[in-house]
């Protein structure tokens, strides 16, 4: 069982958060300085996660280390930004443009020096640019070939940080191409460095339609492969980034029994994208979502859910969560 969770938010859910309408965002801009006071009110908070170039780079390392410090936090993953920018919308790892894949490995590479330079052990590798649009338009073998050989140069260039494959059906592109828990199993295996893994975004598995309980079971069941989470929630038809439990609130249920049955002990990071809300209070709510489900577990005990789940009777298990959930007997 685990007893301490650690919790940690993408520094971004402090932001106004634009989308493709309101390009400017449903709230003030705020500065890193004031995105790290705001972490500091999350009851419970204790890390942050940074993209880099976004919010971390040669010049601004040590500063960013002492403001994060002073504050009582530590930097929980380092996102490498290979997606947010016009030259990478034809791929980054996979694209065509050798000068694109040299230019996004470099990035990748320096992000993880700003890694361990911030004492964070976690490197976010998302290829949300390489994929494609439209039939015909893409070379599957050619480009697997080549986010293999990226990942495993970058794996090789600092062995102590860990790259956690963050993979999403689709957005920005139509289709990604480490788009499913399997497909990023089959990256994981095929790269073969103990410092690669895989990272659930429990949206991403969502739209995916996977059940994310199953996905993190799958991931350590083959190799001890989870390395971190995002927590957040959504409708599965898009990554709407919504707070933890608002719409699968019996699936993170079962996640969160998964993910203490198999001893893991890696950061329950927030990713959520509170558009119109404040995201304190966002963060906040989701925290305690996550602690009160916990505590659910802890009332209806992990025994006897085993036991429910050994037996594969689905209405013992409906019984089993609506009395506690109910009070119904």
């Amino acid at each position: 069982m685990t007893t301490n969770l650690r919790f940690s938010a993408n520094i971004n859910t402090f932001n106004a958060c634009a989308d493709r309408y309101v390009l400017s965002g449903y709230g003030q801009r705020l500065t890193s300085d004031q995105l790290i006071h705001a972490a500091t009110r999350v009851p419970g908070l204790t890390g942050v996660e940074v993209v880099g170039l976004w919010h971390v780079n040669d010049e601004n390392l040590d500063q960013l280390r002492r403001q994060i410090g002073d504050a009582g936090l530590e930097v929980t993953c380092v996102t490498p930004d290979i997606w947010a920018s016009g030259k990478w919308g034809w791929g980054s790892f996979s694209s065509n443009d050798p000068r694109i894949r040299r230019e996004a490995i470099h990035e990748v590479k320096k992000s993880m020096e700003w890694a361990k330079q911030l004492d964070c052990e976690v490197v976010d590798l998302w290829f949300g640019q390489d994929g494609y649009d439209y039939p015909l338009q893409a070379d599957y073998l050619t480009a697997w070939d080549r986010i293999i050989e990226g990942t495993i140069e970058c794996a090789e260039h600092v062995p102590k940080v860990k790259l956690v494959i963050e993979y999403k059906p689709k957005e920005p592109r139509t289709h990604c191409f480490i788009g499913t828990v399997g497909k990023t199993l089959l990256l994981v295996h095929k790269v073969n460095k103990p410092n690669v893994g895989a990272m659930i975004d429990v949206g991403h598995a969502l739209m995916a339609y996977e059940n994310a309980a199953e996905s993190a079971a799958l991931l350590q069941y083959f190799g001890q492969k989870l390395f971190y989470m995002h927590f957040n929630d959504n409708w599965r038809l898009w990554d709407d980034d919504m707070t933890v439990g608002s719409v699968h609130t019996i699936e993170m249920l079962e996640l969160l029994y998964w993910l203490d049955r198999m001893g893991y002990d890696g950061w329950y990071a927030l990713d959520i994208f509170p558009y119109r809300e404040d995201g304190i209070r966002a963060a906040t709510e989701s925290i305690r979502w996550i602690q009160g489900l916990h505590g659910l577990l802890d009332r209806i005990g992990r025994d006897q859910i085993g036991q429910v789940v050994a037996s594969g009777d689905a209405m013992a298990a409906s019984a089993l969560i609506r009395e506690t959930l109910l009070g119904q007997k």
